[in-house]
């Protein structure tokens, strides 16, 4: 797709051996996509499995529930500010991969291949394995089917996400009449649950204001996982840069589409973890099994039966988090390819639909494998820890990208500049060090998974020398 029209300024960019500004690739011109449905994709990326499983989870390890709705409120504001910024990075480089896209003009071509090499290995494919288990939780406890050894769980994981990446390798009028449908229904759903839990008789609001845990306050480093956890929960904001080159005028929408839709998600979550508490005390809420949050709630409130809609509701909702990351990501490999980063193989479209098919399918591949070997908790904190990591760096790409931009009519700018970026930079590092030191293990296996991205990296580049300058355009 060419660059907006509507972009005004001149784009940094890298500089080839002649000397010139290079822009990111960009995908050939194709039918593009209004807000709403850029919208639906941020919304459903954000509210995926996270928010209806991770409650429980917080309850065990923190014990406290003024304390967890401090924890969402912080991890709102957190999202909120890196949205303002990653609102105006995608309103200065409105192009077809996002991260990548901003850390390769800022930092150069290897922590841009390391940031695309994580966003497939983690940011993308665990978050899509997490989602399609919780999705799977929730339809066997709707059915009360038991399932021992989990194979009907994983077999449930892999039929909901080769269906959804069938449906988005159909074209882009396929896949957004399917997000917008998921997306809409999530939020009708996510709407009716808080409502009637708000106003249910049964809600107890002492669980809220005394309902904490008999073993005593939560420690430093357990509150410190509990925020990785919640901030991975928000994370997805950024969604839109990804698919930027797809949406209608996106210098403007954008960072409408970021700020507004993070904002909305951020009341939903608060509102969801009050209606848990005025269902269930924290004691109900850490007993096993401790991921079906929403389903117990609902239970507890309006019966069996209740709990059963709720699930099947979620069911959708899920799985429109899934759909909006099969959407996105493999948008990110597309322009590694095309960038010369790794296999040209990645950069095809298909003639018949113009999207990136391979790389769709390369994504769920990788899925596929995570969803055969990991756990819900143990891909949360996998990812929550890299992640961190490279939303720091991505967001420290503001500091060099707009004093070289010139800005427009169009630019959009964050407020509060350099503090708020400093801010949420200096605190997703903080995130990083604690959980270095509470969670060893998942830490060395994400530090483990970005260093192996560095032979890949050689590799390409010795193959493949200076054929990036070739491929990309230059103004």
């Amino acid at each position: 797709m060419v660059c907006d029209s509507a972009q005004k300024g001149k784009a940094v960019g890298s500089h080839s051996r002649t000397g010139a500004i290079t822009l990111p690739p960009s995908m050939p011109t194709s039918p593009r996509i209004g807000w709403f449905t850029a919208a639906c994709v941020l919304v459903s990326n954000i509210i995926g499995g996270g928010i209806f499983a991770t409650t429980g989870l917080l309850a065990r390890d923190v014990g406290d529930p003024l304390v967890i709705l401090l924890l969402w409120l912080i991890g709102a504001l957190f999202a909120m500010g890196g949205a303002m910024i990653y609102g105006e990075l995608g309103s200065i480089l409105p192009h077809a991969g996002g991260d990548y896209v901003y850390l390769r003009q800022a930092y150069g071509p290897l922590v841009a291949f390391l940031s695309g090499w994580t966003s497939f290995t983690i940011g993308f494919g665990a978050a899509v394995a997490a989602s399609t288990i919780s999705f799977s939780a929730y339809a066997l406890r709707m059915v009360a089917m038991e399932d021992p050894g989990g194979w009907i769980a994983k077999g449930l994981s892999l039929v909901l996400l080769w269906s959804i990446t069938w449906a988005h390798s159909r074209g882009l009028a396929a896949g957004g009449r399917l997000q917008r449908l998921l997306t809409t229904t999530k939020v009708l759903a996510i709407g009716g649950l808080i409502l009637m839990g708000l106003w249910a008789g049964a809600g107890q609001w002492d669980h809220v204001v005394t309902g904490g845990s008999p073993t005593g306050r939560p420690t430093l480093g357990s509150a410190a996982i509990a925020l990785v956890i919640v901030v991975y929960c928000y994370l997805g904001w950024n969604v839109a840069s990804y698919i930027a080159n797809e949406v209608e005028h996106p210098q403007r929408t954008l960072p409408r589409i970021m700020i507004g839709g993070t904002l909305f998600v951020g009341v939903i979550y608060v509102l969801l973890n009050i209606v848990y508490f005025l269902a269930l005390s924290i004691p109900e809420l850490a007993r096993e099994p401790v991921i079906p949050v929403a389903e117990k709630a609902a239970a507890a409130l309006w019966g069996p039966a209740g709990g059963r809609l709720v699930a099947a509701l979620l069911c959708l909702s899920i799985a429109g988090a899934v759909s909006a990351m099969v959407w996105a990501g493999p948008r990110i490999y597309w322009a590694m390819a095309k960038d010369g980063a790794i296999s040209p193989w990645l950069a095809q479209l298909s003639p018949q639909t113009g999207v990136p098919v391979r790389a769709i399918l390369f994504q769920s591949c990788w899925a596929s494998m995570l969803v055969l070997s990991g756990t819900f908790e143990e891909l949360l904190v996998y990812s929550g820890l890299v992640l961190a990591l490279f939303m720091a760096l991505s967001l420290s790409t503001i500091f060099r990208l707009r004093p070289a931009h010139s800005g427009g009519n169009d630019t959009y700018r964050a407020p509060f500049y350099p503090v708020l970026p400093a801010v949420l930079v200096a605190g997703a590092f903080s995130l990083v060090a604690y959980s270095l030191l509470q969670r060893p293990a998942e830490s060395l296996w994400g530090a483990a998974t970005v260093l192996s991205g560095i032979p890949l990296y050689l590799f390409w580049k010795r193959s493949r020398p200076l054929e990036k300058s070739e491929q990309e355009p230059t103004i």
